[in-house]
């Protein structure tokens, strides 16, 4: 590492730093308890879990300022392994996960993230927006005046104290103030430590304690599977937005296999595995973190709050904590594309739409991601096979009739490229299929040629095909050398 790269990553701003970090852990705080409790374990297996990630990840991950954690989205493939196997296998499955992240970051398979449009990742954050704001709603609704008060007091000390310094975090100002007016006014509202147990000592390092036989394997290796995919899928979009936000980029294939690390790590030390944080690191890169000094400080500052700390961290009033969810939440959700959805094209809309709706619905964050990739690619076909155009030039004198084809050629455009030609009126002429302006891109594409020469020739046309470029015409060579030995 350069002396430039370590001032820039560690070492600028250091104060501004770790009070981000800081407001990174208060958000994380009841996120990762009720995470663990949808997982089905202990609130110190998801506790533990993203301090080891947090610390491991600031060392290893290719996107300095993102906060990983123990996440809802993991939570969600982790709970019916627990529930079926025990807390064990899922320790087992996160440390197969995290090899398998590892692996997926070393052959460089990050760059399949260009696949995911704009759209897709707009209706991601959007989605994960509203997840955040209501899994508050159960906190408060229902509760009595006192809890609201204290919601409505941290609302609004997280929003005017800016107005007056902003030389410390609103959010830890709302938190520190409203823990200090619960306990001196013995206020009736719900405190972190009836949330769940918060650890009594360190993590320590274990091996899984499971047989090391095949029949382990069966039971862990499709959770283990699911949990990588889903990780690495937040992560990589939570790093995305963090490029986006800061104008700087990321290491993607580092972010997969440092992820992969910090998963196996969390595994080794009794944690649950877990991903990117995209609410989280919102809210530190808005407070200023921009270096890898933020994501160790939130990490490492959430097992001080919650161990050596933790008298006084299980007295904080959770609607002080909701107070500083909703405001992430807020800040995560991006306003502009609700405008943007009357100036763009409306695919674009529908995609993003689609992706949020199904989202959060599913609570599944890599569903509503599939279903918004999957979209876009299909709206994408679409779009491009209706710009494939085929115009006949007739010569009466010369008997000679050539069809000019301009577009692509795939798999979507196929029928039309076929329906393009009238073959009946061809007889006796000599005809010339011109496909200078075309590319023919597959397997349909070349068969749907094909077919069209056939039946050229059977209405007793003479054709031919002119102006192959390079690359389909080595595409038709090549299919037909293989249909002629038997190929497919």
């Amino acid at each position: 590492m350069s002396l430039s790269t370590l001032r820039r990553e560690w070492l600028r701003r250091p104060v501004r730093e770790m009070l981000a970090g800081a407001v990174a852990t208060v958000a994380l705080i009841p996120e990762v308890i009720a995470f663990s409790a949808a997982a089905g374990v202990d609130p110190q297996v998801g506790l533990f879990a993203s301090f080891v990630i947090g610390v491991v990840i600031a060392f290893a991950g290719g996107r300095p300022a993102m906060i990983s954690a123990a996440a809802g989205s993991v939570a969600l493939v982790a709970a019916p392994l627990v529930h079926a196997h025990g807390l064990r296998y899922l320790f087992a499955a996160g440390l197969l996960a995290g090899a398998v992240q590892v692996a997926f970051g070393l052959l460089r398979l990050g760059v399949l993230m260009r696949f995911v449009s704009t759209s897709v990742r707009t209706g991601f954050v959007n989605a994960l927006a509203i997840l955040i704001f209501s899994a508050q709603l159960p906190q408060v609704l229902g509760a009595a005046w006192p809890t609201w008060a204290v919601l409505g007091a941290g609302l609004a000390l997280i929003y005017l104290v800016p107005f007056a310094t902003r030389a410390v975090p609103s959010p830890l100002v709302a938190v520190l103030a409203l823990t200090a007016a619960s306990i001196a006014f013995h206020l009736p509202v719900r405190t972190v430590a009836d949330l769940g147990r918060l650890p009594d000592a360190l993590p320590l390092f274990a091996l899984p304690a499971v047989p090391l036989d095949l029949d382990t394997l069966r039971i862990v290796l499709g959770p283990a599977l699911a949990i990588a995919a889903v990780g690495l899928l937040e992560s990589l979009m939570t790093a995305g937005v963090v490029d986006d936000l800061t104008e700087t980029a990321s290491g993607r294939d580092r972010e997969c296999w440092g992820l992969g690390l910090a998963n196996a790590a969390s595994s080794l030390f009794g944690g649950i595995a877990g991903c990117g944080m995209i609410g989280q690191t919102v809210s530190n890169v808005k407070y200023g973190g921009r270096g890898r000094l933020s994501t160790l400080f939130a990490g490492a500052f959430l097992l001080v709050l919650t161990v050596l700390l933790k008298p006084w961290m299980s007295q904080v009033p959770v609607a002080a904590l909701v107070a500083v969810m909703v405001m992430v939440s807020v800040d995560t959700f991006d306003w502009s594309s609700l405008r943007a959805l009357a100036v763009h094209p409306k695919v674009s809309g529908a995609v993003m739409l689609a992706t949020v709706a199904v989202t959060v619905a599913s609570a599944n964050l890599a569903l509503g991601v599939g279903v918004g990739v999957l979209l876009s690619g299909v709206f994408f076909a679409f779009k491009v096979a209706r710009l494939l155009d085929i115009a006949p030039e007739r010569d009466e004198a010369a008997g000679r009739l050539t069809y000019r084809v301009t577009g692509q050629v795939f798999f979507a455009s196929a029928d039309a490229f076929v329906e393009g030609f009238d073959t009946g009126a061809a007889a006796g002429l000599a005809v010339a299929i011109d496909v200078s302006g075309a590319h023919f891109w597959d397997v349909t594409a070349v068969a749907a040629l094909d077919k069209v020469v056939a039946r050229f020739r059977a209405a007793g046309a003479a054709v031919e095909v002119v102006g192959l470029n390079r690359a389909s015409a080595t595409l038709v060579d090549r299919l037909d050398k293989r249909a002629a030995l038997g190929g497919a």
